[in-house]
């Protein structure tokens, strides 16, 4: 069969007899592959770089494989970091049908096995077989502009993530030098001690001008804070120039999430990063459990209940919590602060009434991200 023609096939009209599943272990610097019949028997295990000269090799043996085996190529792939855009690019051009496979399917299959083991052939198996069990309801690998510009945005947001936690380590650290220099004089100088203009003062006057330290080097004191101040002030203006080139990825993806009240170049950076590409969520109710906002039924008997899940992507669950105790606030959203009253009015508790808050600001994201609209409050 002509491999150009594969990417346009609807793997649910297909018989799935009629298929060569391909799993992949993506890495930084090499990839796994097996490829596996419909019963999952390895038919073929290679390993290969993460490089054109490797990808064609693929390509070969798959078309081989697939002509010996009268099989309809189709890949798999287990990529977590993104590392599998060139790979996914390549066999895109080449017209093959490409799917995305959460490693976390994988590695619940992996906890029925006799022998749990793990390695990087076990893992493109896995995803193989994962193929095979939810071909239909598995997304398709994308590789569109938006999703381009996600994975930027993702990456600027993790870069951010490490320098803020690397601050609060400084801060921690300065407050401990800050109050052997000064004791706790220093607290009464200014109210936030790690304020621009108190780093500056820090950095200038690491010892009070009367210095009565009982150290002996007061001077490694000294030096000690100077350090941490540049360092912190480096930090401030790097984490700056972060959120600037985030607020520039984020007008070209022609989003205006930070309409929304309490969603500022932070929230709506990891909110985009995590969702990618909206197009993947038929509808507002998907976008909720794959944040993990849907209630997991636990049933028994008589007994109807619904609780609280712990699954779905927890960074972005994180960003909406916090776009959602942003609009509670004094300065937040009225009608956002308006639904929160009435749901504690209606029996439910704080922690209850604030899931539903954030559950509404689901549907109110994914309206904005789907048709590329401000925020407008509601009539």
């Amino acid at each position: 069969m002509n491999s150009i023609a594969l990417g346009s096939l609807d793997t649910k009209r297909l018989d799935l007899n009629q298929f060569l599943y391909v799993g992949m272990d993506i890495h930084k610097n090499n990839h796994t592959a097996v490829l596996t019949n419909c019963f999952g028997q390895n038919l073929l295990e290679l390993e290969m770089a993460n490089s054109k000269k490797d990808f064609e090799k693929l390509v070969s043996a798959v078309e081989e494989l697939s002509k010996k085996e009268n099989l309809v190529p189709i890949f798999g792939l287990e990529d977590s970091y993104g590392n599998g855009l060139r790979l996914a690019t390549y066999l895109t051009r080449k017209g093959f049908k490409i799917k995305m496979i959460s490693p976390v399917l994988v590695d619940r299959n992996r906890k029925y096995e006799t022998h749990p083991e793990k390695s990087d052939s076990l893992d493109a198996l896995g995803a193989a077989k994962v193929l095979i069990q939810k071909i239909d309801t598995l997304p398709n690998y994308s590789i569109s502009r938006t999703d381009k510009i996600s994975k930027e945005i993702k990456e600027l947001v993790i870069d951010r993530g490490f320098l803020v936690k690397e601050q609060t380590r400084l801060k921690n650290q300065l407050h401990r030098l800050l109050h052997k220099s000064y004791n706790s004089e220093y607290e009464k100088k200014f109210r936030n001690p790690f304020s621009l203009k108190a780093l500056k003062y820090w950095s200038k006057c690491p010892l009070p001008k009367k210095n009565d330290s009982v150290l002996v080097n007061s001077f490694i004191l000294k030096n000690q804070i100077k350090r941490k101040t540049k360092r912190l002030l480096d930090i401030r203006k790097e984490i700056k120039e972060l959120e600037n080139e985030l607020g520039i990825l984020i007008k070209q993806t022609g989003q205006k999430l930070e309409t929304l009240n309490g969603c500022g170049t932070v929230s709506a950076s990891c909110v985009l990063a995590e969702i990618r590409n909206i197009d993947r969520f038929p509808s507002p109710s998907s976008l909720a459990k794959y944040a993990g906002l849907c209630p997991r039924e636990k049933s028994s008997g008589r007994t109807f209940r619904h609780v609280k899940t712990k699954s779905g992507n927890r960074k972005l669950n994180m960003a909406i919590h916090r776009i959602a105790l942003s609009q509670i606030g004094k300065s937040g959203n009225q009608y956002g602060k308006e639904y929160f009253k009435r749901k504690l009015s209606e029996g439910k508790t704080k922690s209850q009434a604030l899931c539903c808050l954030k559950r509404r600001l689901v549907d109110i994201i994914f309206m904005m991200l789907k048709h590329e609209r401000e925020y407008s409050y509601p009539h």
